[in-house]
């Protein structure tokens, strides 16, 4: 992201000779409380940006970022009273309040002399007959979709108060080809969808690919050579590194908060696996727990103090249930105690909720849980759906659900209401949320 980070400048407030940020009044109108169990969603008019067919563009990825969330709804252009010419004149409000926009969003896009980009927006308050916020930013080309995400993101926290998710990328697994011979390659991708890109060429089978929280990095396991490894990869730089070769089977390798360690567990020939802890500098591994039972698919909590994992220690064989731990392995409990068999848990990124798949009555379901777990609550069912993974933000899951023939990606927020597909050229699965990129 270096390169990228030399290009785009952000600024808190429009270049001289523009209004500077408005700050809203408590009273104001224009806010969107993110923690109502239901949320209406807010009415919002995103005008093209002026500057030729990449305005519309730019202004038009906005808009779909904010759709997206369920928190915005987006009017139509046609009932449009006003046609802003001059996206830094105050706009007639009177004609948006007509049409219900409580928030309205204008701005331009145009090229630089050297070739960069530079887009502007402002966000106003239609009803208080106020600005919000003004910001500018300058980008090469070819990161000019990250310029709607970023605006996006900025719109979705000035009016929630919460940080955005939507400049992010999704690391997964396409799968293409017939059912007995699928052909499996780690990919990228904008978190829309948009801006695909193959890391590896399918060459050897690939799993459960994971971001480092604190690098442009993911770790991931492959089956080349015919052996389970577990690799790091730069995605800047493309290169790639073995952390280890592992006797038996190695599953679903996560990064420590830190980005330090990797984490996992390793099945021994006697069926049974456990978890361990390998620090990435030293090379050094720990074992975590020593059961046996089958302990897998761990995950820190964002503090690294805990790890969540399921085991089958108490529920019988096949029957696993939600566990957490201190990070040294220290006192083991069961803190899930549903009916039904749980995997794949994963520690939301606020820290206050885990997610989960559950196998109950012939169905697949993903939920969360508060860390103790109590308040259980089930955001999907359907017919082989599993592995969440959350926005950075913690409002949002992504997993992966079977649908004719294949997996494909689906996205669910906190509500359970707001589903959306995730649009992919082939079949999709194990999907992992970047950070907010730098």
């Amino acid at each position: 992201m270096k390169k990228f980070l030399t290009t785009l400048m952000m600024i808190g407030a429009l270049a001289s000779g523009m209004s500077a940020l408005v700050t809203l009044p408590a009273h104001a109108l224009v806010e969107i409380d993110v923690n109502k169990g239901t949320i209406e969603p807010l009415p919002i008019a995103i005008t093209d940006f002026e500057g030729a067919g990449l305005g519309a563009e730019i202004s038009g990825i906005v808009s779909a970022d904010l759709k997206r969330s369920g928190l915005f709804a987006p009017i139509d252009n046609a009932a449009f009273i006003e046609k802003i010419s001059n996206p830094d004149a105050a706009p007639r409000f009177d004609d948006w309040k007509v049409i219900n926009a409580q928030a309205l969003v204008t701005g331009r896009v145009s090229q630089e002399a050297d070739g960069r980009i530079r887009a502007e927006y402002r966000l106003w308050d239609t009803f208080a007959g106020q600005q919000l916020a003004g910001e500018q930013f300058f980008a090469n080309s070819a990161n000019k979709r990250r310029i709607g995400h970023i605006i996006a993101d900025a719109i979705y926290e000035r009016l929630t108060g919460e940080k955005g998710y939507f400049d992010t990328r999704v690391v997964f697994i396409d799968e293409s080809g017939a059912k007995n011979a699928r052909k499996k390659r780690l990919a990228i991708m904008d978190q829309d969808g948009a801006n695909v890109r193959y890391l590896s060429n399918g060459g050897a089978i690939v799993l459960t690919p994971r971001f480092s929280p604190s690098r442009q990095e993911i770790t991931y396991m492959s089956y080349e050579g015919g052996q389970p490894q577990v690799y790091l990869l730069q995605l800047e730089t493309g290169q790639r590194e073995l952390v280890g070769k592992f006797p038996g089977m190695t599953f679903a390798p996560r990064f420590s908060p830190d980005g330090q360690k990797v984490i996992m567990s390793l099945m021994r020939d006697d069926g049974n696996s456990n978890i361990f802890a390998m620090d990435l500098r030293s090379r050094n591994t720990t074992r975590l727990t020593d059961s046996t039972a089958i302990d897998t698919s761990p995950s820190y909590s964002p503090d690294g103090s805990q790890i969540v994992f399921t085991s089958d220690r108490g529920g019988g064989s096949g029957r696993s249930q939600i566990y957490v731990m201190g990070a040294d392995g220290s006192n083991p409990h069961r803190i899930s105690f549903g009916d039904g068999v749980y995997s794949t848990p994963v520690w939301s990124p606020r820290g206050d909720l885990i997610a989960f798949t559950k196998q109950s009555g012939g169905q697949f379901q993903i939920g969360v849980m508060k860390t103790d777990g109590s308040g259980e609550r089930i955001l999907s069912t359907g017919f082989q759906q599993e592995g969440p993974t959350w926005a950075p933000n913690g409002r949002v899951l992504m997993f992966f659900r079977d649908q004719a023939g294949g997996p494909k990606l689906v996205t669910i927020d906190l509500t359970g209401r707001n589903e959306q597909s995730i649009p992919t050229a082939n079949y999709a699965s194990d999907p992992a949320w970047s950070p907010l990129l730098e």
